[in-house]
């Protein structure tokens, strides 16, 4: 059976037979360490652009909807199906005795003027003190107004709810959202087509707030009742106001009497006039003082013997006999806070029902869970005594303790032991929340007690057992709240379990919560939150080596900054090349790039290329303007607007031309430094070696007395010696010298078409310090030339005619020393000659 309603089962006999629900969903342990398992009960939502997943095991999951997925139906309620509506809107009706039915005195005026603004569609603010009878007063309206507009009467409850939550409770109660909770967009696009008289209880807000919720609903007319404390709307809202006040004396003795049942006796009469006076005439404090008068009728009658039928029934009671036991009225004090007065008077499951509802806030359980809480199996009759008496107001679907009672019971001792009754409740909860028989939607409408439990126990601090507590009733309840579309309330829960679980050191937990706020954050499109929650819990759960947790994190970050514009991975950039010597490839590769292409299709996105400005060139091309290289796309071509531009491309080819040639000049600057560091290397290699002065030069031979007779040179042909028959020679002839040496690196000619200022051919290998014969005088005429390829080549000099000149260059490598002192030393003979 159901535990609230009590109809059947949720999960059919089959499922339960076969380990599964009727959805298929998988089973899982709620509880550590538990060895029992249940139904996960998963939940799948239709939220703006998106599918959630409500996975009460790993965390929601969420997807973007694909592009031809259908759209979920806009349709409104018919008349039934908002009239159910209506009464699930309405508290449940309390078990036990019925209580006595109370008439609407003096508020005829009041109820016509509402329903003539109404009519005319405006909107009217009424205020009124607690207890002032409001709500008793919109429920005559709504009576009134059944027919006014064309969706109907709809009743909402401000109580701690935002405008946002209102909109969503009206577009709920209007259009059929079955597994679809539509974006903000979608949302006010919606309600604007909304006409119904929307009665809205306990309004806890105003000023810009209550602008923006009737500035989403222009067709409505809206009736908002509110205590005077609450914040007052702006003054361009052009509300009218309604002040609703106490009752006259005369109809606070009427109420008195209808609460008690009978009429009044003349003492009880002055007794109600002094309360009319102290109470300024609230119906409250008559409601509870018409409970008083019960109470003491019962208390009365009691102690009065129950009459007999006989006939002696007549006769004057004895000396020792009491018929009747008078009790004395109360007074104004004890009528003034009746509370516990009241309470002390009430049944142990009615005064335990108060310290539960103490402990929460007061916030009363459902009827259905004072059982389980209380231990008595008739303690649901406890809401029925607690309403008769006045302890309790209805507050949308709900039931909490009446204005005044919170603080009258703490006096009295009733919030004594709140922790432990708060503790019991959040235990009871986390297990009834979790249950797989128990819908969302019946989880989300005890929102208000279980925040309440969970509230209790994060604020009482680190106690044994508490925080743990409040994590596991956090943690059962949120998926059902999310199910529920009760996403306020999901909010809070996620928020307090995640405090609660930095209390008492659960790690995965705490990451549990992140990842769910995450999620919240990008179902409502806030994405700088959204990404800071996800990236706390994919670092908490990656501490924890939690890999599935980790992946559906990832997911979400990823689905996080698709939305958020950035793409997912950075794109592939071509980056400019160093200038180097070979830069051919990296400008033939800047030039594929760049080149046109022909009439590219229009892309949405387009993407600056990295490349930056190209400086002007040098020298001839120095006139070219510096033009700006194109826009690319993503796909490598050009933007749109630069496709068809002939001067662009003219300068393009402008720049790439000078950019060339940039490059040759580059590349010749570095061969020329290539052989002038080649022509400094081999200068400083040939000042390291041995004297120079004992070296001998290619045309000059040593004479004097420090030849040794008949020495051959050193590496030269020992039968070549000098000749005096020749005519191109002078015998006798020395270079300048003090001692005859030859002087290294020059060489000096007799012939007058030698330029003095020629360079000297420039030996590569070590001359050789040998003496040559000294009977043979060194000739300065013309010598053997040695050719490129290193061997001598005679050379025929006419004596009349010029001498030809050596040509001018590094000497081959391999005997160009020894051969050319061979030819120095070997003149040309007259057979030569001839």
């Amino acid at each position: 059976m159901d535990r609230i309603h009590g109809g059947p089962e949720e999960t059919g006999d089959a499922a339960q037979d076969t380990g599964a629900d009727a959805t298929g969903a998988v089973r899982h342990s709620l509880v550590k360490g538990s060895t029992k398992s249940g139904p996960a009960r998963i939940t799948r939502l239709v939220t703006g652009d998106f599918l959630l997943t409500v996975n009460p095991v790993d965390g929601s999951e969420i997807e973007a909807r694909r592009p031809d997925a259908e759209a979920p139906a806009r349709r409104k309620r018919d008349a039934r199906s908002r009239a159910a509506i209506r009464t699930a809107a309405q508290p449940p009706a309390p078990s036990g005795p019925p209580a006595p039915i109370l008439p609407l005195l003096e508020r005829e005026e009041e109820r016509d003027r509402l329903v003539r603004l109404l009519s005319r569609g405006r909107s009217v603010r009424l205020t009124g003190p607690a207890g002032s009878g409001r709500s008793a007063l919109l429920d005559a309206v709504a009576d009134a107004c059944a027919d006014l507009a064309p969706d109907g009467v709809v009743r909402l409850s401000g109580h701690r709810q935002s405008p946002t939550d209102l909109l969503y409770a009206l577009h709920a109660a209007v259009y059929d959202t079955a597994g679809h909770r539509p974006d903000r967009t979608e949302l006010l696009a919606r309600v604007r087509e909304i006409g119904a008289v929307v009665l809205l209880d306990d309004l806890e807000f105003g000023g810009t707030a209550l602008d923006e919720l009737l500035g989403a609903t222009p067709e409505c007319a809206f009736l908002l009742a509110a205590v005077p404390d609450a914040p007052a709307p702006a003054e361009e809202s052009h509300l009218e106001e309604v002040t609703l006040g106490g009752l006259g004396r005369t109809a606070c003795a009427m109420l008195l009497a209808a609460a008690v049942g009978r009429s009044l006796s003349d003492e009880e009469t002055a007794w109600a006039g002094d309360l009319w006076f102290a109470s300024e005439g609230l119906p409250l404090r008559f409601v509870q003082a018409g409970a008083l008068l019960r109470q003491r009728d019962e208390l009365s009658g009691a102690a009065a013997p129950a009459p007999e039928d006989t006939e002696e029934s007549d006769e004057e009671p004895g000396v020792f006999e009491e018929r009747t036991r008078k009790i004395a009225l109360p007074g104004l004090a004890e009528s003034a806070a009746p509370a516990e007065l009241l309470a002390s008077r009430l049944g142990e499951s009615a005064r335990a029902a108060l310290r539960f509802a103490v402990a929460l806030g007061g916030e009363m359980p459902h009827q259905a869970h004072l059982p389980a809480l209380v231990g008595d199996t008739h303690a649901d009759t406890a809401v029925g005594e607690l309403l008769a008496c006045g302890l309790l107001s209805v507050t949308g679907a709900r039931y909490r303790l009446a204005p005044g009672v919170q603080r009258q019971l703490e006096e009295a001792g009733y919030a004594d032991e709140a922790a432990t009754y708060a503790l019991t409740a959040a235990q009871h909860y986390a297990w009834w929340t979790g249950h797989p028989s128990v819908s969302p939607e019946r989880a989300a409408a005890e929102a208000d007690a279980v925040l309440a439990a969970l509230a209790a126990l994060v604020s009482s601090g680190a106690r044994d057992g508490q925080q743990s507590a409040a994590v596991l009733l956090a943690r059962t309840a949120a998926p059902a709240f999310a199910g529920g579309m009760h996403w306020s309330a999901w909010e809070r829960v996620l928020r307090a379990g995640q405090e609660a679980a930095r209390i008492a050191g659960e790690v995965a937990e705490e990451a549990y919560f992140h990842h769910e706020l995450g999620i919240l954050a990008l179902c409502r499109g806030h994405l700088d939150r959204a990404r800071a929650e996800l990236e706390a819990s994919i670092g908490l759960r990656g501490a924890l080596a939690d890999k599935r947790g980790t992946v559906a994190g990832r997911r979400s970050l990823a689905l996080v900054a698709d939305r958020d514009g950035g793409p997912v991975s950075p794109p592939l950039v071509l980056e400019a090349p160093a200038p180097t010597a070979a830069a051919t490839p990296a400008s033939e590769a800047l030039t594929q790039v760049l080149r046109p292409t022909a009439d590219p299709e229009p892309e949405p996105d387009v993407v600056k290329s990295a490349f930056p400005t190209l400086a002007p060139p040098r020298g001839d091309v120095a006139a070219t303007p510096p033009v700006p290289l194109a826009t690319v796309s993503p796909s490598g071509a050009p933007a749109p607007h630069q496709a068809r531009r002939p001067a662009v491309r003219d300068a393009r080819r402008a720049v790439l031309t000078g950019a060339r040639r940039n490059v040759v000049a580059a590349a010749a600057g570095a061969v020329l430094v290539a052989v002038l560091g080649t022509v400094v290397t081999l200068g400083l290699t040939s000042n390291t070696e041995d004297d120079p002065a004992k070296r001998t030069r290619t045309e000059q031979s040593i004479t004097g007395d420090d030849a040794e007779p008949g020495g051959p040179t050193e590496g030269g042909d020992p039968d070549a010696s000098a000749d005096p028959q020749d005519p191109g020679t002078t015998p006798g002839a020395r270079t300048p010298g003090t001692t005859g040496e030859p002087t290294p690196g020059r060489t000096r000619s007799t012939d007058p078409t030698v330029s003095p200022s020629a360079p000297a051919p420039t030996a590569t290998r070590k001359p050789t310090a040998s003496r040559p014969p000294a009977s043979s005088p060194a000739p300065t005429g013309p010598t053997r030339s040695p050719g490129p390829t290193g061997e001598p080549e005679p050379t025929k000099t006419v004596p009349t005619g010029p001498t030809a000149t050596a040509p001018t260059g590094t000497t081959p490598t391999g005997g160009a020393t020894n051969g050319t002192n061979n030819a120095s030393s070997t003149g040309t003979t007259p057979e030569d000659v001839g």
